[in-house]
């Protein structure tokens, strides 16, 4: 028997007042478990220990919630999606104060940044969810009832759609087009919601100029009155309000770049409010404007010109790029895909906008050298032999003439002037007719959204992470299962996770079971080739080689010593005789280093004879120095006395101040006396 979606199935409980059996909808009230979640606030911007301890607490809160959430069955989820109000406030709180990729945050936390970026990840996961009306084949929504249930209780609406783009576009590509898509298809009134938000979108421009003190064709249905004067323009405006405008015209226009570049079947909706002659003449008014307060203002920090420099660089790129998308979609792109004879509309609006943008010099010029005019000419002479050309070389020469009196280098962005710092970036900027759009290249990665791309090695712990974030989507899938997957296709979640809600799963994969439980591998590495031990590697060490060398090994002290106590006559003898002979080859060693040139034999035997007498002192062989004081004068010496006083008269250059010989000679070996 088949599965009831959602939206039909029934469900028998007890009344918990009566007791009594009764019948209700999968989708009621009633169900909604009691959870209360809270509001989200953006990181704090200084390290402010009592600020920083607030957002942890509060992102705890928010993240632990939306991990409950997502880990509930399919109908429990749905009901709390639909009936809890806190839920959706604390939703569309995350999608308006979340910071933006160009929304730096100098001095963050990194407890802080861990947590935002968690907590990031729930909400992605939360909205997906939310935008999926079939999980499995047992889990579903009708697709008429979803798009009414999704509708009708607010739970996407065209704001929250362009923050979900600008948030979570990079990275998520493949699955935020799914989900947007999904959205549409099954609500086509998300269109007619679209068509009512562009001329909001539109007179987010028209504020932009009034703030600057321009106007624009057609920007206002109110005549200006003739003795209104303007007295603020973009030059003289105080800072903060500049920075406010660049601030808010890079966000208008990086949102409106990741929701066409994300869903680019709304390009028609734009182009019924002639959105590309709009955004042009706006480019062509503020940009110069902008550019030049910017580089003329004078800063105190010059960082504040380098961060208002690169937002309005990014800009500019962004609106060539929403212009390109708008072309591309409108124009080219059915050109290439559709037969011969139903071409000509199409190329007819792309010479119908490219004629009315050819007096906006500047944009002009901006466009062809990131996406050149004559490439898409070309396209189009080559799909129909019926083209208009004298049209088409109008064209080309208003190209050609915007470039006059500038150095057309297309492809060679010059260097920011945001580089370098303060005056003297302004002074060896280019001037502004030569800039390009290269300055905006630097933003392009970090401003397309938040979320990583896939990755590329995976471990342990990477795997266990991969796996959570496909199951915190799918609950009812088995880790084993989704371990499958991943492996399958190369540890892509968001392939794996399209692929399951698609059901475009290989053969293999299908026919497993999708509750299968992860089998833990046992590690192959054996205990004792993995342990370490102080020998590792080496000669004696036994678990890495069959064979040792058993003699080289030596248990305690190899020159074992005799204590003195212990030895016999003859080794005593002996080992003083050795002991004399080491000391003695120690000095010769000691002499040898020296630098003498001639060695005096003199000084050598005195030198023997002291290391002789010092040897016998220390063995406990006294001399008598009283034999040399002999008898009285004129009495006669005895033999004894004789002797010792030669000794002493050959000795005595060893001790007191009679070695100046040998000192002079030191001296001299060392430079200290010329020679």
């Amino acid at each position: 028997m088949p599965a009831l979606p959602l939206d039909e199935l029934q469900l028998t409980e007890r009344d918990p007042k009566t007791g009594k059996l009764r019948t209700l909808p999968a989708l009621h009230p009633e169900i909604k478990a009691d959870r209360s979640f809270v509001l989200y606030k953006p990181p704090p911007a200084i390290r402010d220990p009592a600020l920083v301890e607030e957002f942890l607490e509060r992102a705890k809160f928010i993240a632990d919630d939306l991990n409950w959430l997502l880990a509930l069955p399919h109908d429990k989820f749905w009901c709390q999606v639909i009936f809890d109000e806190t839920l959706q406030k604390c939703l569309d709180s995350y999608l308006r104060s979340a910071p933006r990729k160009f929304d730096v945050l100098w001095d963050c936390h990194p407890e802080v940044h861990e947590l935002q970026k968690c907590l990031h990840r729930s909400v992605f996961l939360t909205f997906l969810r939310m935008s999926t009306h079939k999980e499995s084949k047992d889990h579903f929504i009708t697709p008429s009832v979803f798009g009414k249930i999704i509708y009708n209780n607010f739970l996407f609406d065209i704001p929250k759609i362009l923050d979900l783009c600008v948030l979570f576009g990079k990275g998520n590509g493949l699955l935020l087009q799914k989900m947007i898509g999904n959205i549409f298809t099954q609500q086509p009134s998300y269109f007619s919601d679209l068509d009512e938000t562009l001329p909001t979108v539109l007179q987010v421009f028209n504020n932009i100029l009034h703030k600057c003190g321009l106007q624009c064709e057609g920007a206002s249905a109110e005549p200006q009155k003739l003795e209104a004067k303007v007295s603020v323009t973009a030059g003289n405006m105080p800072l903060q309000e500049l920075k406010d405008i660049v601030l808010y015209l890079c966000d208008t226009c990086t949102t409106l770049w990741a929701f066409l570049d994300v869903f680019p079947l709304a390009c028609q909706t734009f182009q019924k409010h002639e959105f590309c002659y709009r955004l042009a003449s706006f480019y062509e008014l503020a940009i110069p404007e902008l550019e030049s307060a910017i580089k003329k203002r004078h800063y105190e920090d010059n960082s504040v010109f380098a961060d208002l420099w690169r937002r309005i660089s990014h800009s500019r790129k962004k609106m060539i790029e929403v212009f390109h998308i708008l072309v591309n979609q409108v124009c080219l792109q059915p050109i290439l895909e559709s037969s011969c004879e139903n071409i000509q509309p199409f190329i007819e609006e792309f010479l119908q906008i490219f004629t009315s943008v050819l007096q906006e010099r500047r944009f002009l010029r901006d466009y062809d050298e990131l996406f050149p005019v004559e490439d898409d000419v070309s396209l189009l002479q080559q799909a129909s032999s019926a083209l208009d050309e004298t049209r088409t070389a109008y064209i080309l020469q208003a190209v050609e003439s915007a470039w006059e009196g500038v150095d057309r280098k297309k492809g060679q962005p010059v260097k920011d002037p945001a580089a370098s710092s303060g005056a003297s970036a302004i002074a060896e900027s280019t001037p502004e007719d030569r800039e390009d759009l290269g300055a905006a290249c630097a933003l392009e990665d970090e401003c397309a959204g938040a979320a990583a791309a896939p990755i590329a090695c995976v471990s342990g712990v990477e795997l266990d992470s991969l796996i959570s974030q496909v199951k915190d989507l799918l609950p009812d899938l088995g880790e084993g299962f989704i371990l499958a997957c991943l492996e399958e296709y190369g540890y892509d979640t968001e392939q794996v996770i399209n692929n399951i809600l698609e059901e475009k799963l290989v053969p293999y994969l299908d026919k497993l079971d999708r509750r299968m439980q992860r089998q833990l591998k046992p590690d192959p590495t054996p205990l004792v080739s993995s342990r370490c031990n102080i020998f590792q590697n080496d000669e004696f060490d036994v678990f890495s080689r069959d064979a040792v060398d058993v003699s080289r090994i030596q248990k305690g002290k190899r020159p074992f010593t005799i204590p003195q106590v212990l030895r016999s006559k003859g080794q005593e003898e002996g080992q003083e005789t050795e002991e004399e002979g080491e000391e003695e080859e120690e000095e010769a060693e000691k002499e040898r280093t020296k630098d003498h040139f001639v060695q005096d034999p003199a000084v050598l035997r005195e030198r023997a004879e002291a290391r002789r007498q010092a040897f016998l002192a220390r063995k406990g062989h006294k001399h008598d120095s009283s034999a040399v004081v002999g008898n009285a004068k004129g009495h006669g010496q005895n033999r004894e006395t004789l002797q010792e006083r030669r000794k002493k008269e050959a000795n005595k250059s060893t001790r007191a101040n009679h070695n100046r010989r040998a000192m002079a000679d030191r001296k001299r070996s060392k430079g200290m006396i010329p020679s």
